[in-house]
């Protein structure tokens, strides 16, 4: 699959955003399906360091979104009729992943992206493929034991990610001084500042620390809190107010589930072994995703 360096389009992506309305009245809303079938392609955005959801093993991307969407695809060109529609990968970031989607430079995003009424102004989401537990890892030297302990701390988050503002929601609501807040552009750079000290906390969803844990040569020194922040469902991302497009991917996803191949795909990505290093995360599906496969939703928190 062909890849495209994100930095290449951002400034494409500036200059669409700056004069959206336009765009939109341009061709921005043409339907999905109609651009797929013009383009000769269909247009992925991925993350790359996203463990298990969307990361590079070399120059191909896995995880368990990407096994969706990759069902999608098939779902996609047997709806088109072109068996052979090419998939042009695009990297993506916590910054750049809504832009990308209302700009139009990609199709579908597949990554970790959490469902809020928030984003749903401004793109639209599947129905919840993952629910996720928020929590925060600090060193184990660093005396803190529960979340009411991050009052008054560092706490960094990934910019463009749902955490900071769940930081400071949780602690307020126990009238706890706010933590001090830093932010990464990346989840790797958050990681690795609780490792060199510079902040107390990393608080992020649950499954992808898991993944930065697993393939840390500093996993032994830190430990992750027993408390949730809150939950988070994930979708898999697209541009609003497209029915045919939203349906198909619907339609695709809610297959997966009654047919029981999304849980088998859950046990390959959350209770096996995974590349790179072969690592089991051992995440046992949740409840709440249980009943999310028997009762599909779309909801945003």
């Amino acid at each position: 699959m062909k890849l495209i360096a994100w930095w290449r389009l951002l400034p494409v992506m500036l200059a669409l955003a700056a004069a959206l309305p336009v765009a939109q009245a341009q061709g921005i809303t043409t339907p999905t399906l109609d651009r797929i079938r013009e383009n000769g392609a269909i247009y992925i955005a991925h993350r790359e360091a996203s463990i298990p959801f969307s990361y590079m093993i070399g120059d191909e991307v896995v995880g368990y979104s990407a096994d969706i969407c990759e069902r999608i695809v098939g779902a996609v060109r047997e709806k088109l009729g072109m068996p052979t529609l090419k998939v042009v990968q695009v990297p993506t970031t916590s910054f750049s992943r809504i832009l990308m989607l209302m700009t139009g430079t990609v199709d579908l995003e597949c990554g970790s992206t959490t469902n809020t009424k928030i984003r749903q102004q401004r793109i639209g989401f599947s129905v919840a493929t993952f629910v996720s537990g928020v929590k925060a890892l600090v060193r184990k030297d660093s005396g803190i034991e529960r979340n009411a302990d991050l009052s008054g701390k560092v706490v960094v988050t990934t910019s463009g990610t749902t955490t900071e503002r769940l930081v400071k929601t949780v602690l307020a609501a126990r009238n706890l001084p706010a933590a001090r807040a830093k932010t990464a552009s990346k989840h790797s750079e958050s990681f690795a500042m609780v490792v060199s000290r510079q902040a107390d906390a990393f608080v992020l969803d649950e499954p992808i620390i898991a993944g930065l844990l697993a393939n840390s040569p500093d996993a032994g020194k830190l430990k992750l809190l027993e408390e949730n922040f809150g939950f988070e469902p994930y979708g898999i991302g697209m541009r609003r107010d497209d029915p045919e497009f939203k349906k198909l991917v619907d339609d695709t996803i809610v297959g997966m589930m009654k047919s029981g191949e999304l849980e088998k795909l859950y046990n390959k990505w959350f209770m096996s072994p995974i590349l790179p290093n072969n690592v089991n995360l051992q995440i046992p599906m949740s409840e709440m995703l249980r009943d999310l496969l028997r009762n599909p939703s779309d909801a945003g928190i």
